[in-house]
This record gives structure tokens, sequence and C-alpha cells, in this order.
């Protein structure tokens, strides 16, 4: 059984101070424009909230390669940013200038020497209190919305198409898609062993991924056109839905459990408080030997919250646990974080098994790489 301290884990509600480093190669010649791009940039992300500093710099190997770093108080000011539509509007700039990105993020565990004089005080403290342990797998997620009325024909579509290569190159697989649907609401989960990047560009380079992308179009609330660079990036980066926890517990083989996922819609500006709350659950449900729940993936942007589960057993044995609001008192604060939530506030199991009945996702398609 896998302890406490060994228990698989990532996430960004720990309160630790960030790091995020953007690596950046430009095209030929893009540099003054590129750094006009950047100035507006910088001015605007000074005035977030949650952001400490960022640096500019310029490879002294290669002087098309370049990196941006920036410190944050927190994961949640940073994601919030990252993903909101002001962000889009901001780096779109940027695109004209830049042949290829890179995006790493980490939370600040050591560090040494003093702070610079100046330095905001949370720069002085807020470090990630232990190391966690990973799995080497990277989870992510993709959502969209299709026009009311197709919703038969879309789930046809992208459960009839054959996988793709899982196998990306030496250091990088595709592990895991599973595909879901809640109204005209569709969540693709992905799991990957390596770089997700480079498996993102696998995907949408094979001829049958490109296929059902085709086939899906002229269903999309969100027009795209695929063959523009442009228009393919603004739509992924809309669509993109980032893990912000995940907790594995350890308890069950990979045979005793099924994935189930559940659709949170928040209020306004609750989306955040929302994963938080869950998560803070999900972390003592793994600490509970006698929960069903093996792990929990929470994806949050915005006001939409997705909590992908693998459970033992029916996932309405114990609905509250599933729901993630053990307790009245959970499930108060769940009320008053959800998009309509006070008026079909559960506070029996009755009630609960109801409410987990309407957020359970319909299962579209689940599948596992077989390649070693």
């Amino acid at each position: 059984m896998t302890t406490l301290s060994e228990r698989i884990s990532q996430s960004a509600f720990d309160g630790s101070r960030l790091r995020v480093i953007l690596l950046l190669d430009l095209h030929d010649g893009a540099q003054n424009q590129f750094l006009e791009a950047y100035e507006h940039m910088r001015n605007q992300v000074a005035s977030i909230p949650g952001h400490i500093s960022d640096q500019l710099c310029q490879s002294i190997e290669n002087p098309s390669q370049w990196l941006i770093t920036s410190e944050w108080e927190s994961a949640p000011p940073f994601l919030a940013w990252v993903n909101s539509e002001e962000h889009v509007a901001t780096v779109q700039p940027l695109h004209s200038c830049v042949r290829d990105t890179r995006s790493l993020r980490f939370s600040v565990l050591r560090e040494t020497g003093v702070a610079f004089e100046g330095t905001p005080e949370p720069a002085k403290r807020n470090l990630q209190s232990a190391p966690r342990l990973g799995d080497g797998v990277v989870r992510h997620a993709l959502t969209f919305t299709v026009k009311p009325g197709t919703e038969e024909m879309v789930a046809k579509i992208l459960s009839d198409y054959d996988s793709p290569q899982a196998r990306v190159d030496e250091n990088t697989r595709l592990r895991r898609t599973s595909l879901f649907m809640h109204g005209n609401r569709v969540v693709r989960a992905v799991e990957v062993e390596g770089d997700l990047m480079a498996a993102l560009r696998h995907v949408s380079r094979q001829p049958e991924v490109r296929s059902v992308e085709e086939a899906i179009n002229p269903y999309l609330e969100q027009d795209r056109d695929l063959s523009d660079p442009d228009s393919a990036r603004m739509f992924f980066t809309r669509a993109a839905l980032p893990t912000v926890h995940h907790v594995t517990a350890g308890r069950h083989a990979v045979g005793d459990v099924q994935r189930h996922s559940l659709f949170y819609q928040a209020k306004e500006g609750c989306g955040m408080a929302l994963a938080r709350l869950l998560a803070g659950q999900d972390e003592e449900a793994a600490e509970d030997v006698s929960s069903p729940i093996e792990s929990s993936t929470i994806f949050q942007r915005d006001d939409i919250v997705v909590r992908l589960l693998e459970v033992s057993g029916p996932l309405d044995a114990k609905p509250a646990h599933a729901l993630g609001i053990g307790g009245h008192r959970k499930a108060a604060m769940l009320g008053r974080l959800l998009d309509g939530g006070a008026n079909g506030l559960p506070t029996t199991d009755e009630e609960a098994a109801r409410f987990l009945a309407q957020a359970e996702m319909e299962l579209i398609t689940d599948r596992r790489a077989t390649e070693t």
C-alpha cells in the first residue's frame, strides 16, 4: 500500500511560490518585433495580482533562442491570468515572431542566498514544504462546445476512429485518452509519459486524428480553421483545461477501478475556489482507507471544473463522497460556489445521488496505449 508520504500527487493549491519558464525560438530577423511585443506584455503582466517579477534572457550561443522567467506568489493567480481572455489578447502579437515555444511551471522548493533589497515580502517565504512523488505522467484536458442538437452525431464521430500511434519518440508516449460529454460540452483528457507538447503536436499530425477534427468542424460553436495556424492556435488555447490537482491513493489495482468524470459549473469568478474545495476533499479521501476513490484529477479553467475519478465499485455507492462533499458543511460550501447550487443543494443521500447523476459525464471513448 502506498503510504501518505509516498502518495502520488500534484497540486496548484499548496501555497508555494511559482516559477514559470517560457522557452522561445524566434523567426530569423524577428528580434526587434519580439522586443516591442514583450515590452507591452511585460507592462500588462506587472499589474496582475500575484505577479512578483520577470526576466527576459537571450542565449549567448544562439541569438534566436530566448527565455522568459516569471515568479508568482502562488500558482492560482498565474493560472487565472494565463487562462484569461486578457492573456490571449496580450500574447497575440508574439505569435508572428515565434517559431516554437515551450512553457514549464515549477513550485519553489528550496532557495539559496538572500532576497534582493526591495523584493516583495511574499518572495521571502511560501516555499513548497516537501517534494511530491510523481509517476512520470502529465495530465491535461481540452474542452469545447458543439451546437445544440448535434451531440449524438459528434459523439459518433469522436468514438469511431483509429487510435494514433502511441510512441512519439524515445522519451514520449501517449498513455491514455478519455473523451466525455455533458450536454453539448466535450472534454478530452489525455495522459502522456514525457513531453506533453511533443505528444500534442504528434497527435495533431496523425491523419486519423486530423480527419476526426475536420469532421467535427461544422458542429463546433466556436469556428476554427485548422489550415490557418493562428486560428488553430487560438482555438486550442481557449480549449485548454489545465490540471490543478491530482492525487493517487495507491490502494487499488488498475483492473479494480473504473473511470468516471464529473462536471461542475461554478458561479462567475468561483471556479478556482470550487476546484480548491474539491481538491481538499480528495486529499482527505486519499487518506481514508475505506474510500473507493483510487485517484482524482481536477481540471479547471474560468468557471468550469471537471473532476476525473478512478473508483472501485459503483460511483453512487457513496454519492456525497463521489461528489467531493463529505459532510453538511462541505455540501453548504459547494452550494455557495456552484451556479444555481443553492437551489439544488444535496443535503441527503437521495439528493446527493440525484445531483451526482446530473454531474456525471457520458463516457464516449476510453483508449489505453497497447504499445510498449
